[in-house]
């Protein structure tokens, strides 16, 4: 994406007092004119720009901003609605609002949409009545008909200890009426009072020291540290291996930025299966950060969006959309594991979270740290273009050594089949997790993918299961007895006979999931204590966290897993880590195939030998020879991006060219291609790009859906924004079609 382009400009027009511009959480680009509460007279109110207010669009009351700009005049006053409703929350600062404006404009979507995304908790919108408590006052009135009795003196001997009672509460302890209650509170021995809940989170205390580093690890917190306190915008790569402690190096500028008074952001992929890097957080600063993401309770996000929005959240740990949170005084961005596809968001607003907190750094005038082992490219060419800096962890913290990685091929060590059916564990592997498991160390095995096998057919037809609302096969999981759609969620209990011919008991599992792996191991090393990860069964960050306790206390000798066991976590009698299918993901023309699968590859391989027992990394391939795994067994990254981004360049793909995506869905597929055939018709011509389409999407139904994609290519000085809009702009889509645009698309699906 072009981060190094200016930022849009704001216009900052103050608007009549009486008439205001006011951006709502809709679908439309522009803002709505709306009178000021009061209808206009002299005395009312001058709302600043960025004000949250509440106004009417139809028959609803939405929330809105007010926004720069002049008043649409030609529109009379008189068919204007008034504002409903001012909040009692800060404006929205000049640089949100200059955020927003910016992604709406490079991600082709409504501003009232990107707004949205930062108004998503509703509940903290809402104006903060304060719980009414009561204390002791004086007990010396004035009020001659005034008698303690029995009931009363319970009440004044409970608020002599402590005020801060509820009426139900003081009530039920004192074991009197309501009214015995109020009786002292009109005589003034009983006082009530306001007390406004406390939107806030601790501090962390100063002066905590962290762990003494190494001399890489000095050299790079100190070059932190300076850009954090210079209070400047930088880009900053924290390129440093697996276990290199590249957390503990930017942990001392999260240290340097609370010193400053600032706000941090840290941006993790899947938040809600990172509480181990939360208790490392908690035991270097003491405290417990603020969290962001879907986990949380309603009222945990109305606490939550307040903290930030008042200043008093000073770090932020959340997922993707906590990049939108309306920070007070934001001071230092971090995003972990900057290579990892979890940022890219394909629901709503289509952006990249590593790209907009770049931006979003720019606008704040702040540094942001892009953490990672295995860099994007895209990160990795800013590098080279001097558009980011980069600071190098070339080594393990404590002397750890990396992992020896070994490739084992599947033509030739071919895994034998079991009492009930094919294994899928060659001898070299088996062999390695014996020879682990004797030795009283700990073993993985990785195969991203869940379930207990991803296709089901028959044998006697040759039928199989698909997901009634998408084309995609239905996956078994046999713990939950059950077929699984993993796009759309369907679920169904696997039937007795085949759908298609009626034949009983000739339903068979086709391949391996992590369900199977287990299965497999299960019969194989009887003795081992195996544990299973993954998305389904980490169904909480509490659920995760048992589990890292228990491989933490070795509890679990044999640990089985798909993606979520690669990101970040540190198990140190973790020695082997085998590889199911290293080939799984590295085919099937997604253009960063390569790229993902080695980069999931070496972080999986990451988790061996990271404290004093030296590593071993197993690879299963049916393809050695890939650069791929030629890389990876030599340990040389660097090698593999080199190779890649010369295969990229020759295609002009990103980071060398731009991409966008266009996809058409509907319910009808006759209309849809008939949209799509005229859309096709209206395809410009435009130097330094081309537009390739319409195809059948790899997922041509989904939840329901008819999917057709269009591609836009450009060269990299071409904006394909620019083309989207030449194109589109003068079509009008049927009803019932939907057409999203992708810039920078991350899936091709």
């Amino acid at each position: 994406m072009g981060i190094g382009d200016d930022l849009m400009l704001f216009e900052e027009t103050v608007p009549e007092r009486c008439r205001y511009r006011v951006q709502v959480i809709l679908p439309v680009e522009g803002p709505y004119d709306y009178l000021a509460p009061d209808g206009g007279d002299e005395g009312e109110r001058f709302l600043p720009l960025g004000q949250i207010v509440m106004v009417p669009v139809g028959k609803r009351i939405l929330p809105g901003v007010i926004w720069g700009g002049e008043p649409d005049t030609s529109v009379p006053q008189a068919k204007l609605r008034q504002i409903e409703a001012i909040t009692d929350l800060p404006p929205l600062k000049d640089e949100l609002r200059q955020f927003i404006e910016w992604v709406a404009s490079y991600t082709l979507f409504p501003r009232g949409s990107v707004l949205k995304m930062v108004l998503s908790a509703p509940q903290a919108l809402e104006s903060v009545a304060g719980q009414k408590l009561y204390r002791q006052g004086d007990t010396d009135t004035e009020d001659t008909s005034f008698r303690i009795t029995p009931a009363r003196q319970k009440v004044l001997d409970l608020l002599a200890g402590s005020g801060g009672w509820t009426a139900v509460e003081l009530a039920r302890e004192a074991g009197v009426s309501g009214s015995v209650i109020k009786g002292l509170e009109q005589a003034g021995v009983v006082e009530g009072y306001l007390e406004v809940p406390d939107f806030s989170f601790p501090l962390p205390p100063s002066g905590i020291k962290g762990p003494v580093l190494s001399e890489d690890q000095r050299a790079a917190a100190d070059d932190l540290i300076n850009k954090v306190r210079a209070g400047n915008f930088a880009a900053v790569v924290l390129d440093g291996v697996t276990g290199s402690g590249k957390t503990e190096v930017y942990f001392e500028a999260i240290e340097a930025a609370l010193g400053e008074g600032q706000q941090i952001l840290v941006l993790l992929p899947e938040i809600a299966l990172s509480s181990q890097w939360l208790d490392r957080f908690e035991q270097r600063f003491g405290v417990r950060p603020a969290e962001w993401h879907s986990e949380l309770t309603p009222a945990l996000r109305r606490k939550t969006w307040r903290a930030v929005s008042e200043g008093k959240a000073p770090v932020v740990v959340g997922a993707r959309s906590s990049l939108f949170l309306p920070y007070e005084k934001l001071g230092l961005i971090i995003v972990d594991e900057e290579h990892e596809a979890s940022f890219k968001q394909e629901e709503g607003v289509c952006y990249h979270a590593r790209d907009m907190a770049v931006v979003r750094a720019r606008g704040c005038h702040c540094p942001v740290v892009l953490a990672s082992a295995t860099p994007a490219l895209e990160t990795m060419i800013n590098v080279q273009n001097g558009r980011y800096e980069r600071l190098v962890l070339s080594g393990r913290h404590g002397g750890a050594g990396m992992p020896d990685v070994e490739l084992v091929d599947l033509r030739f060590d071919k895994p034998e089949r079991l009492d009930s059916g094919q294994g899928w564990l060659s001898q070299a592997l088996r062999g390695a997790i014996r020879q682990t498991l004797e030795a009283g160390e700990q073993a993985m095995l990785f195969l991203n993918r869940r379930g207990y096998a991803p296709l089901t057919l028959c044998r006697t037809c040759g039928h199989r299961l698909q997901c009634p609302h998408c084309t995609a096969w239905l996956v078994e999981h046999r713990r939950f007895s059950r077929l699984q759609c993993h796009h759309c969620g369907y679920s169904t209990r696997l039937p007795d006979s085949c759908p298609s011919c009626d034949a009983e008991g000739s339903l068979v599992p086709c391949g391996p999931g992590v369900e199977r792996i287990v299965e497999e191991a299960k019969k194989l090393f009887p003795e081992a204590r195996i544990g299973l990860m993954a998305s389904d069964t980490m169904t909480s960050p509490a659920a995760t966290r048992e589990m890292i306790e228990r491989i933490e206390k070795r509890e679990v000798n044999l640990l089985v897993g798909t993606q979520v066991v690669a990101k970040g976590y540190h198990f140190p009698y973790l020695t082997l880590v085998g590889v199911v299918d290293a080939d799984l993901g590295l085919f099937g023309g997604d253009l960063r195939a390569a790229e993902r699968t080695f980069q999931l590859l070496h972080q999986v391989a990451g988790r061996a030998g990271r404290a004093e027992h030296k590593g071993r990394v197993i690879l299963q391939t049916s393809d050695p020879q890939h650069p791929v795994m030629q890389t990876l067994k030599a340990g040389d990254r660097d090698k593999f991006l080199e190779i890649e981004a010369e295969t990229r360049s020759r295609g002009g793909l990103p980071p060398f060219g731009r991409l966008a995506a266009v996809i058409v869905s509907g319910p009808e597929e006759a209309e849809l291609d008939n949209f799509c055939a005229t859309m096709a018709r209206a395809i410009p011509t435009i130097d330094g790009a081309r537009i390739l389409g319409p195809a059948p999407a790899p997922l041509s139904l989904l939840r329901g859906k008819f999917r057709r994609r269009f591609l836009v290519m450009t060269r990299r000085s071409v904006a394909p924004q620019a083309v989207a809009r030449s194109w589109l702009q003068g079509l009008k889509s049927p009803s019932r079609v939907r057409v999203v645009v992708d810039i920078d698309p991350y899936s091709f699906l």
